[in-house]
């Protein structure tokens, strides 16, 4: 017995000199002095095939006998560092950020969130947590496919249907977000979804595009080719869909011939989450995991997001179906970005390691994100100068879906503000008490049935205290003891993507149950309204009443009750959320009709209307279960204004008083009857934090719009093709052959321009430079931002091109009668067009260059004249 214990003893000391020395051991990896690629290679040489592939997941593990931390490689800052359990400062959502057409504004909010993501990252690394999701530094965004049509959901994450507009943005968000630093990258931006991918949302795992050559390199491929070989961006996102038969993950075409052959792209490439299970399970092009792993990682995918295919490779590298040395390439790839991100490096190395606490939703930051939201707000209509409104009115009513809505202003992919202002309070802190600023609701998204809520909370109580008994499982199924419960006097729970929900939840895979006993205040009946992300159910008196168990996003369900007085009701509300944000809700009250008649009558003292209208990403976004009329399954299956929210305007308009249109969107709307009646439509996006604010300084004058729009806004439903059809026949300003109701580029101001004295070479030879001047004066009595656009346009009818092409613009400030001079560039590609196989050549002959704050053919009034001339292209 003493033997063992001695014997014992000697081996815990063995054991435990090991485990220092491999402490104190310092590999050739972690040699700073030594170059990345000798230091990745030294590192990747370590690694078992096990270990190499694991590390191939997005969750990719700790090796602790090498001493390589955890890192989960999904975090997103699509407008402002997105999920993390921080507060951090949320930007308009990104259609809207096109819309401001400031290619400088865009740089500096990808660099100020990259320093907020630095700030969050280095918490986690001080904290032991790079392990999990939405904390580290690879960013998968920009998403730069083009939005083809306004009816996909997660057009709004995108920079409009502009290749060239798209190409210009997202080049400065990846340098603002990556950082100019010759050693270290700040943060790692990733271009998706590559490529050819734009909905429809309900096909995405299933669908397989086929388009032309010219098609390909004409619309889907230039914002892709630019962040790839020009502003080096670190990562690409393969799409879901396949592409002529192949999964684009494992495409020939544009994995290995375009990404990696022509492109020469040397950064990583993640599958989008659960595209490799599609492979096996929804393209059928491949038997199992093994298979579709190993394909993906031959074509260039160096990471399995979102399911653990990938770990079928070591058996792949054992049957032969792919080598171990193919592996070694991939991991290499990942550990070069983390190097190149300093993870393997002393704090006082990395200058953006030592990037403090108070970037976080810093003044700047907040300053920015207002100016970005003015920036981006579009003026569609202003007849008789009906905005600015006076401050001075003695009554206004605020109505509408869009009013008081938190969620809309914040877009989807976002981030939780410390403080955020919806239209209602921005309109209330514009004009302070001085103004009766009234609240009606009227109306939702697409019914104007509306349950009129009650205050009931006085009538819940628990165990003697007032209010619900809530409990938090950190499972999905209210399994085990709870990890929280405490009392909380109301059920109206939001939580973004990352957010801690109780101490050691996040709002990410849990369940709760809220308990209380409900006592009647009168005979007859009472409604009970419950809407959650994802699943709940509802119980009365132990009986089972409403069952949404399933998956049932941003669903919406009641339960009418009748009621004896003093009765008590025990009520029992489940819930369980997984991915996205979580939101558990119940409201009481009854169902009421708006009378549109009545509330005009009620309010025939206002002297103006606010309807603050449109959609919400309750509505569109990325695969959601939603069907209401005109939207099904996060896309729209109609573009016009839902149809109750055109009969309040209308109501409105008869009231002789008037009435402001304040749209939110992440889309293109059709406002038929509204742009020929309603006489100020102001469109407001998504406007991030301070959207509130923003839309309240441009209705109130204290900020003059210039916003642009980077899609076209249709008449009809009729406008468009098939939402399946890739192909741009008829599509876009650039292919439209129609008559849109407001077109791209458009935006009016409070003030007007002229534009003069335009110098361009009338003759400029084939694969040249061309510069060219024009004269921008503020013609107008107030100071105010234009958006001077340059469109080239072919001349030749013998070949095909778009109508038009933009291929410049800027943003200037120009006060009252003052004039400025600006350059244009154009590069030999920008005096080029595709050809029918895909290649580029230099336009020969005439071509036509137009200049001004909109189309050369918008047909609607604008607040400024157009100049052009034809020059010619000589050999």
């Amino acid at each position: 017995m003493k033997t063992k214990n001695i014997l014992l003893q000697i081996t815990l000391l063995v054991s435990f000199w090991c485990s220092a020395q491999s402490k104190t051991e310092k590999f050739p990896f972690q040699n700073n002095s030594k170059s990345f690629e000798e230091r990745v290679d030294d590192l990747v040489s370590r690694l078992t095939l096990e270990e190499k592939v694991s590390q191939m997941l997005n969750a990719a593990p700790a090796i602790p006998r090498l001493q390589i931390p955890a890192y989960d490689w999904w975090n997103e800052t699509l407008h402002g560092v997105a999920r993390t359990p921080f507060k951090t400062t949320v930007y308009p959502q990104a259609i809207a950020m096109a819309a401001t057409f400031d290619k400088n504004s865009l740089f500096k909010m990808a660099d100020y969130s990259a320093l907020e993501g630095r700030a969050i990252y280095n918490k986690a690394v001080k904290l032991n947590r790079t392990n999990e999701r939405y904390l580290g530094l690879t960013y998968w965004t920009p998403n730069i496919n083009i939005f083809r049509d306004p009816r996909w959901g997660r057009g709004q994450e995108t920079y409009g249907e502009d290749p060239y507009l798209t190409a210009v943005l997202g080049d400065y968000f990846v340098r603002g977000l990556q950082g100019d630093d010759p050693k270290y990258l700040k943060a790692a931006a990733c271009a998706k979804h590559y490529a050819v991918h734009s909905g429809p949302e309900s096909l995405r795992h299933t669908f397989d595009v086929d388009v032309t050559p010219y098609e390909l390199w004409d619309t889907y491929l230039p914002a892709f080719k630019k962040l790839v070989t020009h502003s080096k961006v670190a990562g690409v996102m393969c799409a879901y869909n396949a592409f002529r038969t192949q999964p684009c993950c494992a495409s020939d075409i544009l994995m290995t011939d375009i990404l990696r052959n022509q492109w020469q792209f040397t950064g990583y490439v993640t599958s989008d989450c659960w595209a490799i299970d599609d492979f096996f399970k929804n393209h059928k092009t491949h038997p199992d995991a093994e298979s579709a792993s190993a394909d993906a990682v031959f074509h260039g995918t160096d990471i399995d997001c979102g399911t653990d295919a990938y770990k079928a490779l070591v058996q792949a590298v054992k049957n032969g179906k792919i080598s171990e040395k193919q592996i070694d390439i991939s991991v290499k790839r990942l550990f070069m970005i983390r190097f190149r991100l300093g993870m393997f490096d002393p704090v006082a190395m990395v200058k953006y390691a030592q990037t403090p606490d108070s970037v976080l939703e810093s003044a700047e930051h907040q300053n920015h994100a207002l100016k970005m939201a003015r920036q981006s707000i579009v003026l569609l209509r202003n007849e008789k100068n009906t905005l600015p409104l006076n401050k001075n009115l003695k009554k206004i009513v605020v109505l509408g879906p869009n009013a008081d809505n938190a969620i809309s202003i914040l877009g989807n992919y976002n981030g939780t503000p410390s403080k955020l202002t919806t239209v209602l309070q921005g309109i209330k802190d514009k004009l302070g008490s001085n103004t009766a600023i009234v609240y009606e609701k009227a109306v939702n998204f697409t019914s104007d049935t509306l349950l009129v809520y009650q205050n009931s909370l006085k009538q819940y109580s628990f165990e003697g205290k007032q209010g619900f008994k809530a409990e938090y499982f950190k499972n999905k199924d209210l399994t085990g003891e709870p990890e929280a419960v405490r009392t909380e006097s109301e059920i109206n729970n939001f939580w973004q993507e990352g957010e801690m929900v109780v101490k050691s939840i996040k709002a990410n895979h849990f369940s709760s149950r809220y308990t209380t006993n409900y006592t009647a205040d009168k005979d007859g009946s009472i409604t009970f309204e419950i809407s959650a992300d994802d699943g709940y159910r509802f119980l009365i008196d132990g009986k089972e009443v409403i069952n949404a168990w399933k998956k049932n996003r941003w669903g919406e369900k009641t339960f009418k009750l009748t009621t004896k007085k003093n009765t008590v009701y025990n009520l029992v509300l489940e819930y369980w959320q997984g991915e996205g944000k979580a939101n558990v809700a119940l409201h009481t009250g009854n169902f009421e009709k708006t009378d549109f008649k009545k509330l005009i009558e009620r309010h025939k003292d206002a002297d103006a209307y606010i309807f603050a209208g449109g959609i919400s990403p309750q509505l569109e976004g990325e695969e959601m279960p939603v069907n209401y009329p005109g939207f099904s399954g996060g896309d729209r299956t109609s573009i016009l204004l839902p149809k109750v929210q055109t009969e309040l305007l209308q109501s409105l308009q008869s009231s002789g008083k008037p009435v402001v249109f304040v749209m939110l969107t992440g889309s293109a709307i059709a406002i038929p009857w509204e742009a020929e009646n309603i006489p100020a439509i102001v469109n407001a996006w998504y406007g991030g934090q301070s959207a509130g604010k923003a839309v309240a300084d441009v209705l109130f004058g204290d900020y003059n719009p210039a916003g642009r729009l980077p899609v076209t806004f249709y008449k009809n439903d009729t406008d468009l093709p098939s939402f399946e059809d890739y192909s741009m026949n008829n599509k876009t300003y650039r292919y439209f052959k129609g008559t849109p109701l407001y077109g791209f580029g458009y935006g009016l101001s409070y003030t007007t321009f002229k534009y003069d004295a335009l110098k361009v070479t009338p003759t400029v030879k084939k694969d040249s430079e061309l510069t060219l001047t024009v004269r921008i004066t503020n013609t107008g009595k107030i100071e105010g931002e234009e958006v001077p656009q340059l469109y080239v346009m072919n001349q030749d009818s013998g070949i095909k091109t778009p109508l038009k092409s933009l291929k410049g613009f800027e943003r200037i400030h120009l006060k009252a009668k003052e004039s400025k001079t600006i350059t244009f560039k154009l590069l030999p590609e920008d005096l080029s067009y595709v050809t029918a196989d895909g290649t580029l050549k230099p336009y020969s002959g005439k071509i036509k260059i137009a200049v001004g704050g909109c189309q050369p053919d918008e047909k609607n009034k604008v607040n400024a004249n157009i100049i052009s001339q034809t020059i010619q292209i000589v050999n």
